[in-house]
């Protein structure tokens, strides 16, 4: 309870994003055995699940974060924290509605509207992209003395890894697949849904963006050094590569 009011006094506004999104994935995952919808053949209610959880960490972190920066900067936290909280929200929005009409979220071309609102989500999850790696640059830009050294570059990595690995988006998107070497569907992992039988880059997308929180978590709590952070951070960015190369080669992660 003290980290969650902490939390709060540091950014309420993603604090109350992140409230909502871990409520939203509640009510999805009672949706998921209420109703029988479903999507290519899967429960239509696991991705809105799945987008919520991600949506709510990722604005918790990113508040967390946000507050290490100098008081010069409270008016672009601020100004930061809104663009998140308009773009993700808009996309758990359209992720859910979609859901419970039992159509396709992404890669949804079939009408004017949906291939509109498809390309509108794009260009939102896009900005955060970005606003991520401006939040990267804040923390180069400026000295931060309050944490140590160890945990600062962990958080500059973690920060620089989202973005590198978020830039995957444009792949599935290109394609309007998150499946190499077949179509969408086939024999899957439980809930995840990434593909047993062919390259799924959607894992190298997990693994990479989640740096956010595994790379200053170990820092913190583990490595607490400097040097095998920056090998951490190095290990697990070879491992996001690694699983993004093995996509590519159209291999499943779990046979």
């Amino acid at each position: 309870m003290d980290w969650l009011l902490e939390l709060k006094a540091r950014n309420a506004s993603l604090f109350q994003f992140g409230i909502f999104n871990f409520g939203l994935a509640m009510l999805f995952l009672g949706l998921s055995h209420w109703t029988h919808i479903e999507v290519g053949g899967t429960n239509a209610w696991f991705k809105p699940i799945k987008f919520a959880l991600s949506i709510g960490i990722y604005s918790w972190t990113i508040a967390w974060y946000l507050d290490y920066l100098p008081e010069s900067e409270l008016r672009f936290s601020q100004i930061i924290s809104w663009i998140i909280i308009l773009c993700l929200g808009f996309e758990i929005i359209y992720i859910g509605w979609q859901a419970g009409r039992g159509q396709l979220s992404h890669f949804n071309l079939s009408s004017p509207l949906y291939g509109a609102l498809y390309a509108l989500m794009a260009i939102a999850a896009t900005a955060v992209s970005v606003i991520t790696l401006l939040v990267a640059f804040k923390f180069f830009q400026f000295p931060i003395q309050q944490i140590p050294s160890h945990y600062l570059w962990s958080i500059r990595l973690g920060l620089i890894l989202f973005f590198v690995f978020s830039l995957e988006g444009f792949l599935m998107g290109s394609r309007l697949s998150h499946t190499i070497g077949a179509t969408d569907g086939g024999r899957v992992l439980p809930f995840l849904n990434w593909s047993r039988q062919h390259g799924d880059p959607r894992v190298a997308h997990f693994i990479g963006m989640h740096a956010l929180q595994v790379l200053p978590f170990c820092s913190y709590y583990l490595i607490r050094n400097t040097k095998l952070t920056f090998l951490l951070a190095t290990l697990y960015g070879l491992l996001s590569i690694y699983v993004l190369i093995q996509a590519l080669y159209g291999k499943p992660f779990i046979n």
